[in-house]
């Protein structure tokens, strides 16, 4: 594929914010939602400790709350977003906390179409988990598809099943290729998070993985870099053993970010390169603490990756 493919933004990558503008012809935001999902990995279905990661309160915004309703979160947010950002004039609807495929079909159907009755809102970016979807599902939201922009977002994570197993994610890499298949054949977009730096995992593998990812359907791409959260049981395991675990300066980050991106489909479109976990909850190094630039935002590694992409005249799906 042409690099002026994404290149028409004055962009070296695929990037969502501009997918949006091209396909709705303005800028979009997200707005998250908390509907008081719980996870099978957490209700003793699968398991009771959750991912080993996982700590919702670090990245859930203020305004989510699941004793408000969904009307309410999507109000507040977009008051949140309005002060934090440059308004926007259409939302996507992010239910964002543990698993938002995880109830009753109907109950499911109650809370999209609060959701999308609000003003301005286009559509709905859902997070779940590939074992936790169905066709009953999967044909509601191809509906739902044909008038507005639907995406479930899959927690794959790695493809190594041995890394699943050990961050106790609870499923396995071939659960989300059949999960990224169906909804292939319903028609319906799919997304995925991938975590750079999970324990016993090496440069070299994060970077095959590009080439793995971009046979697969997918349609959105989260990348997130691991940050040992304070309250989890990640943060037991790095005190216990911190030589499991790769750690990231910002430039070794963003080094690895552009080879990565450098192997990927040019189709798959990136939302996202970095994570972000408030300061106070950090209780492990990250590239969000640097000693030149301070405490960094993920917008702001985000810029330093575009510059240091343009030095090095490279882009998303040079070597695809």
């Amino acid at each position: 594929m042409n690099k002026g493919y994404f290149w028409q933004h004055n962009r070296r990558f695929n990037a969502f914010t501009n997918y949006c503008v091209k396909r709705f012809g303005e800028r979009i935001q997200k707005v998250s939602v908390d509907a008081g999902f719980t996870c099978p990995n957490r209700d003793g279905t699968i398991s009771t400790e959750g991912c080993f990661y996982c700590n919702n309160a670090s990245f859930s915004p203020s305004y989510c709350n699941p004793s408000k309703s969904i009307t309410q979160q999507i109000s507040e947010g977009i008051d949140f977003l309005n002060i934090r950002y440059k308004k926007a004039q259409k939302y996507l609807v992010y239910f964002q906390s543990f698993t938002n495929t995880y109830k009753n079909i109907n109950v499911l159907k109650n809370l999209y179409t609060e959701a999308l009755s609000y003003a301005d809102v286009i559509g709905l970016i859902i997070g779940t988990r590939p074992d936790c979807i169905h066709e009953e599902l999967l044909d509601y939201l191809s509906e739902l598809s044909a008038t507005h922009y639907i995406v479930l977002e899959f927690g794959m994570e790695t493809t190594n099943n041995k890394t699943l197993k050990i961050v106790n994610r609870g499923h396995t890499y071939e659960q989300c290729v059949e999960a990224l298949e169906l909804c292939a054949t319903k028609n319906v977009l799919a997304g995925v998070h991938l975590i750079f730096g999970l324990p016993y995992e090496s440069r070299e593998e994060i970077l095959l993985r590009a080439a793995t990812l971009s046979k697969l359907a997918v349609h959105t791409l989260k990348i997130h870099q691991l940050q040992i959260v304070k309250g989890t049981i990640l943060e037991t395991m790095y005190k216990k053993d911190p030589t499991a675990f790769m750690p990231f300066t910002l430039d070794s980050y963003i080094e690895l970010i552009i080879r990565f991106t450098e192997c990927l489909n040019p189709a798959i479109i990136i939302d996202r390169f970095a994570g972000e976990v408030p300061p106070r909850f950090l209780a492990g190094p990250s590239i969000m603490k640097d000693d030149t630039y301070g405490y960094l935002r993920n917008d702001q590694i985000l810029q330093l990756i575009e510059k240091r992409m343009e030095e090095q005249d490279t882009w998303q799906g040079k070597f695809y």
